[in-house]
C-alpha cells in the first residue's frame, strides 16, 4: 500500500474514530456541565449498549439489518433506563458529592462489568452489520489510492452527525434544552423558578449513557462486544472532555474531531497503544498551556 492510501485510510479511520468519540464524549461533558459530577461508570455504559446489541441481534439471525435496527433503537432506550435508575438509587441519595459521587461510579463500573461477564462470558462477541459492501476507490477514479473500505464503517458518521445536531437543536431552542442550560448555569435560581432540578439530573445523566449506547451500538459491528470495552472509551472522553473544556459542548465536538483525526494520522506512524500515549502526553501539555482547555469550561 503506497503512502498515499495509507493516508486516506488513516484519514477515513479518524474520521469515524472522531464521530463515535464524540457521540461518547458529549454525554460525559453533559453530565459534567449540567451535574457537575465525574462519572467513571460512562465507560461501562458505552460497554452495555454493544452487548444489548449482541444479545438483540441474535434473536434476527436470518435478517442482520432488522435486528441491527431494532438493537440501535432498543439498547440506548434500555441502557438510559438503567442510568436513570441508577442516578435516583444511588447518585441522588449522595446528593451527588464529588468525591462520593466518583466511588459510586467507580462501584457502578465494576457492577456492570461483573454483570455483563456473568451473562454473556468472557468472549468477545461478533455483531453482524446490516449491510456489506466495499467502496473500491480505484474504481471511482483515485488511481493512487489501491484500497477498499468497509461501507458500513464509513456510513457510521451520518447517524452520529444527525444525532448530533439533532441534540444541538435541543439544547439550543427547546423548552427542555433552556430548563437543562439553566440548570447548569444555576441550579439554585432555576429551583426557584421551579424547575425540578433533582429530575433534570436524571435525565441529563440516562441522556448521556443512552449517548454512549447508540456510539457502541454504531461501531460494534466493526470491532466486537466484550465486558471490557467500555475502557478505552471512556479515557479517550476523558482527553477530549478535558481538551474542549469541562462542561463545553463545542469545545467536546471540536475536541474529538481533533483526537479521531491525529490517532488515524498518528497511527500510521507509532503503534496503537503508542498512539494514545502522545495523547494523554498531549493533554498534560494542554493543561500546563491552558488549564481551562480549548473552550471556556462550561461553555455551551
Amino acid at each position: 500500500m503506497n503512502f498515499s492510501s495509507k493516508l486516506m485510510l488513516a484519514l477515513l479511520d479518524g474520521t469515524v474514530t472522531a464521530a463515535v468519540l464524540a457521540l461518547t464524549s458529549i454525554g460525559l461533558s453533559l453530565q459534567f456541565g449540567v451535574m457537575r459530577i465525574v462519572n467513571i461508570a460512562h465507560g461501562a455504559f458505552f460497554m452495555l449498549g454493544a452487548v444489548l446489541a449482541f444479545a438483540i441481534s441474535t434473536q434476527f439471525p436470518q435478517a442482520p439489518a432488522l435486528g441491527f435496527l431494532v438493537a440501535i433503537i432498543a439498547a440506548p432506550i434500555m441502557v438510559g433506563i438503567l442510568a436513570f435508575l441508577s442516578e435516583r438509587i444511588v447518585l441522588r441519595r449522595l446528593k451527588w458529592a464529588p468525591d462520593s459521587t466518583i466511588v459510586a461510579t467507580i462501584g457502578l463500573l465494576y457492577i456492570f462489568q461483573q454483570a455483563a461477564l456473568s451473562f454473556f462470558g468472557p468472549t468477545a462477541r461478533p455483531v453482524v452489520a446490516p449491510f456489506r459492501y466495499t467502496i473500491d476507490f480505484s474504481q471511482l477514479g483515485f488511481d493512487s489510492i489501491s484500497f477498499g473500505y468497509s461501507a458500513y464503517k464509513l456510513s457510521i458518521v451520518v447517524p452520529a452527525v444527525l444525532v448530533l445536531i439533532l441534540l444541538g437543536l435541543v439544547i439550543r431552542y427547546s423548552k427542555i434544552g433552556l430548563i437543562m442550560r439553566a440548570t447548569q448555569y444555576d441550579s439554585e435560581t432555576a429551583r426557584a423558578f421551579a424547575v425540578n432540578t433533582n429530575l433534570v439530573y436524571a435525565w441529563v445523566f440516562a441522556l448521556g449513557a443512552a449517548l454512549a449506547a447508540f456510539a457502541s451500538v454504531l461501531i460494534v459491528p466493526v470491532s466486537q462486544a466484550y465486558y471490557l470495552m467500555g475502557d478505552t472509551p471512556l479515557l479517550m472522553s476523558f482527553i477530549v472532555v478535558i481538551i474542549g473544556g469541562l462542561g463545553s459542548l463545542r469545545g467536546t465536538l471540536v475536541a474529538s474531531l481533533l483526537i479521531g483525526l491525529s490517532d488515524g494520522i498518528v497511527t500510521l506512524f507509532f503503534a496503537p497503544t503508542l498512539a494514545k500515549m502522545i495523547g494523554t502526553i498531549l493533554v498534560a501539555l494542554l493543561l500546563v498551556i491552558r488549564p481551562s482547555g480549548l473552550f471556556k469550561a462550561g461553555g455551551a
